[in-house]
C-alpha cells in the first residue's frame, strides 16, 4: 500500500470584494474567511458576507470570524451563509464555542494565541486542545495587542508536539515564509493547513491575485517535498 499524499488546505482570510474572493478561487483556495469582528479593518457586515460567499463554488468553504460576538451579531451572519464554519477569536470559552456549533449546527474552530518573543512564556498547545476538545481544528495566531495576529510570525518550534487536534498555522504567512512552517508544524497535530491574510494584501482587505498564487504555489511546493520518498 503507498502512503497517502501530503495535501496542506489553504485558507485565505479577510475579503471584502467580489475580486479578490474569485482570484482566491482561482487560485486554489480551500476555504474564505470572512470576518464578522467591526474593529477589524476587514470588517463586513452580515449581509456583505453573505453576498461574497455566494460566489464560492462547490467545495469552497466560507468561515465567518468572529471575536466575543454577540447572539445577535452571530445568528444574522450564520443565516446570511449556509454552510460556513465558525472561528471564534475573542474570549469564547470552550462551553460557548461547543453551545453554538450544537445549536447552529456548524463545524468551527478556535483560535489559540500563541505569545511572541523569545522570553515569552511557553504555550501549552497539548492542554489548549484538551480545553477546546470538542472544536474540528485549532488556528494557531499570534499574540498581539487586540485580536488577530497583526502579520506577526510566532516561534513556531516552541509549541508542543503531538496534539490531538487539527491544526491551522497562522500569523505573518507570506509566500516567502509558509514552507518554513509548514516543515516546523508538520507533525504537531493530526493534520495541518494554513490561513494567510496580510500576507496576499496590497493593503488590508485589498487582495494581491499575485500574491494569492505564489502562496498557493508555495504551499504545494512544499507537500510535494514532503512526499513519501522524496
Amino acid at each position: 500500500m503507498h502512503p497517502s499524499p501530503v495535501t496542506t488546505r489553504i485558507k485565505m482570510c479577510g475579503f471584502t470584494r467580489e475580486s479578490d474572493v474569485d482570484a482566491a478561487v482561482a487560485a486554489g483556495a480551500d476555504a474564505i474567511g470572512l470576518v464578522l469582528y467591526p474593529h477589524s479593518k476587514r470588517h463586513v457586515s452580515a449581509e456583505r458576507a453573505g453576498q461574497l460567499a455566494q460566489r464560492l463554488p462547490a467545495f469552497v468553504t466560507p468561515v465567518l470570524l468572529f471575536v466575543n460576538a454577540s447572539a445577535q451579531e452571530i445568528e444574522a451572519a450564520t443565516a446570511q451563509v449556509p454552510g460556513a464554519w465558525l472561528q471564534f477569536h475573542g474570549d469564547e470559552t470552550p462551553q460557548e464555542c461547543a453551545l453554538w456549533g450544537q445549536r447552529l449546527g456548524r463545524r468551527w474552530m478556535r483560535a489559540a494565541r500563541i505569545p511572541l518573543g523569545e522570553d515569552a512564556p511557553a504555550f501549552d498547545l497539548v492542554k489548549y486542545a484538551q480545553q477546546y476538545s470538542s472544536a474540528h481544528a485549532l488556528l494557531l495566531d499570534a499574540h498581539v495587542e487586540g485580536y488577530g495576529g497583526g502579520g506577526k510570525a510566532f516561534n513556531w518550534s516552541r509549541l508542543s508536539t503531538n496534539v490531538n487536534a487539527h491544526l491551522v498555522l497562522s500569523g505573518g504567512l507570506t509566500p516567502a515564509n509558509v514552507a518554513d512552517g509548514m516543515a516546523q508544524m508538520r507533525h504537531r497535530g493530526l493534520s495541518l493547513a494554513v490561513d494567510v491574510s496580510s500576507g496576499i494584501e496590497t493593503s488590508p482587505g485589498i487582495k494581491d491575485p499575485e500574491r494569492m498564487q505564489a502562496f498557493a504555489a508555495a504551499v504545494r511546493a512544499a507537500d510535494q517535498r514532503s512526499q513519501p520518498g522524496v
